[in-house]
């Protein structure tokens, strides 16, 4: 297979790929399973297993490790590109249209409605996410007290939230290996210098590049960034509070509504959530600040394919990785569901929460999708504005 057709199926994807990680699968598996026949149905199950398991966007590492698989290191390479480059190109022309100087009433209406929306996408995100891994969970206990930990440290420590989802999963590797050796008196067996070492050295070196050459702003939007794709589990929406606690409270790059409506913006468009941190950089640093965050933000989901993929297998079945994701994963959800505490309270007009009210109606009753209830949301937004001349009516 020519690194072309790589180049143009996966871009294909990176187009047409609106709806998140489940619209993202649902397009390879079609791809290369059903269409092609280029990987069989265990082996993209399995794969999809272990994006599970890794830290970063799981949908994005799935992308990568199939490109892997069938052209290597180039298609990786090329494959990777193609599914992030569109939504990064689209995200980054709405980041001109929505945060600088001063846009055009309708556009402001868009955003403020779209923004009313987003608290309810989080909890839409979370649910979705309990559910499976509520029947899955190894202790009740265990997992409550997790998502509990996960929720209150999403709503009121932001910035730290990442030791939490650390925390909860050392917890649990630390009683499930207590376990095992009560029943196993015989010790594990030595096992070979794990990827992981090799692959944390190679994602963090966006991030230390920046720290010697930019330094200053860049080199906090690329810290921003590592947490995001380094260091968060759970999918996309479980960086949002990563974000937000940093762009709103901490450095100050772009107001409450303005990150409603990034986050909203990473919704809208195709390809993965986790493009949302490109527009903490635009607003940070502008373009440049946009390159570099999604640089770093995805550098470590190409390091694990790289440098680990023919260790998926592995990984898979390893107890260790499963145990911590058993701990980290449940604080993930709760973190995903504190997340929308954190965005409601950055809502500013009172109409925003009746859009708040229908979008969750949309979602939940209705069960529509994401991205109809966001259009819906910003079109009631628009009508607000011009109607009244004002955001703010």
């Amino acid at each position: 297979m020519s690194l072309w057709t790589v180049l143009r199926e996966w871009g294909r994807i990176g187009v047409t790929g609106f709806g998140g990680p489940p619209a993202h699968i649902r397009l390879l598996r079609q791809l290369c399973v059903e269409r092609k026949q280029w990987l069989d149905a265990r082996e993209f199950e399995d794969a999809i297993a272990v994006c599970n398991l890794m830290p970063g966007p799981a949908s994005t590492q799935l992308a990568i490790f199939c490109a892997w698989r069938l052209r290597g290191r180039a298609g990786a390479l090329v494959g990777g590109a193609g599914f992030i480059v569109p939504g990064l190109i689209m995200i980054l022309a709405l980041s001109v249209l929505f945060l600088e100087g001063s846009p055009p009433l309708a556009v402001l209406g868009a955003g403020a409605g779209a923004g009313g929306a987003v608290p309810a996408v989080a909890v839409a995100a979370g649910a979705s996410l309990a559910v499976p891994s509520w029947r899955n969970r190894s202790n009740t206990v265990r997992w409550l007290c997790f998502l509990a930990a996960g929720l209150a440290a999403a709503a009121t420590i932001g910035p730290w939230l990442v030791f939490v989802l650390l925390a909860c999963g050392a917890v649990e590797l630390a009683i499930r290996t207590a376990g095992a050796r009560r029943a196993k008196e015989d010790g594990p067996p030595g096992h070979p210098e794990e990827p992981g070492e090799k692959v944390r050295g190679l994602a963090a070196a966006p991030l230390a590049l920046t720290w010697a050459v930019g330094g200053g702003v860049l080199a906090s939007v690329a810290w921003v960034a590592f947490k995001v794709g380094g260091l968060s589990f759970g999918g996309g929406f479980v960086i949002i509070p990563l974000m937000q606690a940093d762009a709103v409270g901490h450095y100050h790059w772009m107001t409450g509504a303005q990150f409603l409506n990034a986050v909203a913006l990473g919704q809208v468009t195709p390809g993965p959530v986790v493009q949302t941190v490109a527009v903490v950089g635009y607003a940070a640093a502008g373009i440049a600040g946009g390159l570099l965050a999604s640089a770093v933000a995805f550098a470590p989901s190409f390091a694990f394919v790289l440098l680990g993929g023919r260790h998926f297998d592995r990984i898979r079945g390893d107890q260790r990785a499963r145990a911590f994701l058993d701990g980290a994963g449940p604080a993930a959800i709760g973190a995903i569901f504190g997340s929308a505490i954190t965005l409601t309270r950055e809502i500013g007009h009172p109409w925003q929460y009746l859009v708040l009210a229908g979008a969750l109606a949309l979602l939940f009753p209705l069960r529509r999708g994401v991205v109809l209830t966001l259009l819906a949301a910003a079109a009631v937004g628009v009508a607000v504005a011009l109607a009244a001349g004002t955001v703010s009516p």
